[in-house]
């Protein structure tokens, strides 16, 4: 509960229509979501304005809105250049600040902020801190696992889960802190602990435009707390250098995780272990909880995780979706295989275009044989987007659209010693068409296909 004259200072409104002493019960962005005595975010999208939906949310219970115009309404509105913007100070205040009491460790980067989450989370727990758990594939909130809709949740959502978890018990959380998050302002308020940077690929430019914006959608994060910044990455080297207090790392240093036995293949996992082994130490936890923590990560789902059945062939389910990734992942398999490396993948669709062509080329390049199917078409033609990556291949390239029928023709291909990489989608549940999206799971996919060739060997 909080007067609207707190959270109208909270946000730095410009003004206050209709002034009324208003107890503000919770905040809602979605008008949908308003119950009794909540505040209304009039928040602008791409697809819709907030402000067409005041009059719902009022009449849902709504007492006040947050606007960026005044509106004909009959409940005092809070006016402020950016409603989105105005969300994060509104929720902090809101929530009582929870990340002043809440020591979170947050990840960014293009590749690699999942595992290194679930190792930060794991050293977390070894070392006695309680933590909660924010990322990619869920959310764990004094220790009960909660879907997730997005890798960062929107600024309300996100200092409403940091209050629960210290409600819950929790006094630690992993986090990782997505570009978008960055631009949307839904970090804005959250105080890191200790914050790491990964690395820095193509990705993400139907959003950010080009790789300096998306640079700086990461930079904005680092506002003075502990930074630990992978600098065998060319963008880590550039913010290091605009950082002369962090903590640097590349895979060369290996040294470092001396008498650690790491469970996780692949030389971009050493990377994400010495990024949450130099986060840890900057945390003050000592080197027995680290070695207990990243030994006890077996496997990330979706994140190289082998899917055996039996098979004298390894099967390799990858989230890889980005040109960097999909290198790093194809070159993993490269070390592991016996024989061929086969790789099946495709693009989503409604994201950055520029990248398809780039996987084309890298598929057909690394992998002995490169089978393009669909991936999460949405509104675009599926066809279309495999064009788009077979324009970029060398050679050594399938066509199957049909996504189950591509990772069972990989799978029927493969021999002893081989491995099949099945990139793109990693741990999600489901495939996103135009009108629908259906259940699907990789790792499902490559069982079913599994079973079927014992069945018929």
């Amino acid at each position: 509960m909080m007067e609207l004259e707190r959270l109208a200072a909270a946000v730095g409104a410009a003004e206050v229509v209709g002034q009324a002493p208003v107890e503000v019960l919770d905040l809602v962005y979605d008008a949908r979501h308003a119950t009794p005595g909540s505040i209304f975010f009039c928040v602008r999208g791409e697809r819709s304005d907030g402000h067409d939906f005041a009059a719902e949310a009022i009449g849902n219970g709504a007492v006040a809105l947050v606007v960026e115009r005044p509106l004909p309404a009959r409940v005092p509105q809070v006016v402020v250049a950016d409603s989105r913007a105005a969300m994060a100070p509104a929720a902090a205040a809101f929530f009582g600040r929870p990340t002043e009491v809440l020591q979170v460790a947050g990840v960014t980067g293009t590749s690699g902020k999942t595992t290194t989450t679930f190792l930060l989370y794991a050293i977390l727990a070894a070392a006695g801190r309680r933590p909660g758990l924010l990322g990619t594939i869920e959310a764990r909130v004094g220790g009960e696992r909660r879907g997730v809709e997005r890798t960062t949740p929107e600024a309300i959502d996100l200092q409403r889960t940091f209050r629960e978890m210290l409600d819950a018990g929790d006094r630690s959380c992993a986090m990782e802190a997505s570009s978008h998050a960055s631009e949307l302002h839904r970090l804005d308020c959250v105080r890191f602990a200790v914050l790491v940077f990964t690395n820095l690929s193509q990705d993400h430019l139907d959003f950010h435009g080009d790789m300096e914006a998306y640079f700086r959608a990461k930079r904005r994060l680092f506002t003075g707390q502990p930074a630990v910044v992978n600098v065998g990455d060319a963008y880590g080297r550039r913010l290091a250098a605009e950082l002369p207090e962090a903590i640097t790392f590349d895979g060369d240093d290996a040294g470092a995780l001396d008498g650690i036995e790491l469970k996780l293949r692949g030389r971009f996992n050493l990377e994400n272990a010495l990024g949450a082994l130099h986060a840890a130490r900057a945390l003050g936890i000592d080197d027995d909880a680290i070695k207990r923590g990243i030994e006890s990560v077996r496997g990330v789902p979706g994140r190289f995780e082998s899917v055996d059945e039996g098979q004298p062939f390894a099967v390799i389910v990858d989230y890889a979706h980005k040109p960097d990734a999909l290198d790093k992942v194809l070159r993993a398999a490269r070390e592991l295989a016996r024989g061929r490396v086969l790789v099946v993948l495709g693009a989503g669709g409604d994201r950055d275009r520029g990248k398809r062509p780039q996987m084309g080329r890298i598929a057909s390049e690394l992998a002995d044989l490169a089978i393009i199917t669909s991936d999460n078409p949405r509104s675009e033609d599926p066809e279309a987007i495999i064009a788009a990556i077979v324009a970029g291949a060398a050679g050594g390239v399938e066509v199957e659209p049909d996504r189950a029928a591509a990772i069972a023709r990989a799978i029927e291909l493969a021999q002893g010693g081989d491995v099949v990489v099945i990139a793109g989608k990693g741990a999600e549940q489901g495939q996103e068409f135009a009108d629908r999206t259906i259940p699907f799971d990789d790792r499902d996919a490559a069982r079913d296909a599994l079973r079927a060739l014992g069945a018929r060997t």
